[in-house]
C-alpha cells in the first residue's frame, strides 16, 4: 500500500523532513530509484549514487544533509539498516495465498485448522495436526501427522514438514524446505573404520567388511517461536530425543541440521551450513557461510565465525573464529600474512644459499 513519508516515520518512530506528505510507493537502491520511490542510502558512501537516479525521497542516516543532496524529504534514522527492516515490512505484499481453504487441499478430519488461517492449492494436512490461527500455507506443502504449528506461521509453496513436528509461532519457511526428515544415523557390529579413524587420528587396523545398520529416528524436532527456515534447508529429527531449534534463529538457504542438534536462541546460520548430530550450539551464535561445526561438540554462546570456518572441537563463549581447523580470527588472519610472504622468504633463503655457497667456493 503507497505511504506517505510522514506515516512510514511515524510507524517507526522516526524523524521525516522536507515535503513529508510525499506518497511512497516502493523502497529501491539510489541509482534505480523513481519519483515515486523511497530511496535506501545507508552511509554517505551511497549518496553519490542517488544523482543516478530520480527519487524525491530517501532513508538517510541522522544528520544528512538532505538537501543538498537534492532530495525533497528524506526520512534519518541513526541506524538506516535496521529501519530499512521496518520500511522493507511495511511494502512486503508477501505470498499470494487466498484466503480460507482451497477445494484441492487434503485435510484430514482430525486436524484442526485455526481462525483465518488460508490453505492453498495441494496442501495436504494429515491426521492430528494443529493449525494455529492466521497461519498461511502455500500450494503443494504436506504436513504430516501429529505436527502443531502455530499462530500467523507462514509456509511457502512445497515445504514438507515430517510427523510430529512442533513449531512455535510466527514462523516463516522458504520452499522446498524438509523439517523432520529421518537423521544420518548408521552403526556396524563391530567398531567401524570411521569410528577407528576418528579415536586414532590416522591409525588402521585390519581392514574388514562393514555393513551398516540403520539406527531409527524416534524423536522429533521441536522449533521456538519467530524462527525462519531458507529455501531447500533440512532439518534432521532426533534418534530418542528432539533436535531443538531456539526461538528466534534464522537459517539461511541449504542448510543442514542433523540430528539431535540443540540450536540455541537467535543465532544466524547463513547459507550451506552443516550442523553435525548431537551438536550443542548456544545463543546468538552466527556461523558464516559454507561452515559447519562437527558432531557431538559445544559452540558457546555469541560465537561469531567467519565464512567456510569448520569448527572441529569445542568453541567457549564470545570467541571470535575463522578458518579450518577453526582457530581464533586474529590468529588465522596473521597466518595467511605469514603464509602469503612464503614465496618471498623462500626466494631471500636461496638468495642466502646462493652468496653462502659463493662465499664457501671463494674461500
Amino acid at each position: 500500500m503507497p505511504q506517505t513519508v510522514a506515516s512510514i516515520a511515524r510507524m517507526l518512530g522516526l524523524v521525516a523532513e522536507g515535503e513529508v506528505g510525499l506518497t511512497v510507493t516502493g523502497v529501491a537502491e539510489p541509482a534505480l530509484a523513481g519519483p515515486g520511490d523511497l530511496a535506501f542510502v545507508g552511509s554517505p558512501q551511497y549518496a553519490a549514487e542517488l544523482d543516478k537516479g530520480q527519487a524525491r525521497a530517501a532513508l538517510l542516516w541522522t544528520g544528512a544533509n538532505w538537501r543538498g543532496l537534492g532530495l525533497a524529504a528524506a526520512i534519518l534514522a541513526e541506524r538506516p539498516r535496521y529501519a530499512m527492516a521496518g520500511i522493507s515490512r511495511l511494502f512486503d505484499p508477501g505470498p499470494e495465498i487466498a484466503p480460507g481453504i482451497h477445494p484441492s487441499a487434503v485435510i484430514d478430519l482430525s486436524a484442526e485448522i485455526g481462525a483465518s488461517a488460508a490453505i492453498g492449492p495441494f496442501v495436504v494436512i494429515g491426521r492430528d495436526v494443529q493449525i494455529g490461527p492466521r497461519a498461511r500455507i502455500g500450494a503443494h506443502t504436506s504436513i504430516a501427522e501429529g505436527c502443531r504449528i502455530g499462530a500467523d506461521a507462514l509456509l511457502h509453496p512445497r515445504v514438507t514438514i515430517c510427523a510430529r513436528v512442533e513449531i512455535g509461532a510466527r514462523f516463516i519457511c522458504q520452499p522446498g524446505a524438509v523439517i523432520g526428515g529421518d537423521g544420518f544415523s548408521f552403526v556396524t557390529p563391530e567398531k567401524s573404520a570411521a569410528e577407528e579413524v576418528r579415536q586414532t587420528l590416522g591409525q588402521r587396523g585390519a581392514l574388514r567388511p562393514q555393513a551398516w545398520a540403520r539406527i531409527a529416528s524416534l524423536g522429533g524436532v521441536v522449533i521456538g517461536d519467530d524462527v525462519e527456515v531458507g529455501a531447500n534447508t533440512t532439518i534432521d529429527r532426533g534418534t530418542v530425543r528432539a533436535t531443538m531449534i531456539g526461538s528466534g534463529t534464522k537459517l539461511d538457504n541449504l542448510v543442514q541440521v542433523g540430528h539431535n542438534a540443540q540450536i540455541g536462541r537467535d543465532c544466524l546460520l547463513c547459507g550451506q551450513v552443516a550442523i553435525g548430530g548431537s551438536a550443542r550450539i548456544g545463543d546468538r551464535v552466527v556461523l558464516g557461510g559454507k561452515g559447519g561445526v562437527t558432531d557431538n561438540i559445544i559452540v558457546g554462546d555469541d560465537v561469531v565465525a567467519g565464512a567456510a570456518t569448520v569448527i572441529l572441537s569445542n568453541a567457549p563463549a564470545g570467541r571470535a573464529l575463522f578458518g579450518t581447523p577453526a582457530i581464533k580470527m586474529e590468529q588465522q588472519i596473521e597466518a595467511w600474512k605469514y603464509m602469503r610472504r612464503l614465496g618471498r622468504l623462500f626466494a631471500q633463503v636461496a638468495e642466502l644459499r646462493e652468496a653462502a655457497t659463493r662465499a664457501r667456493d671463494k674461500d
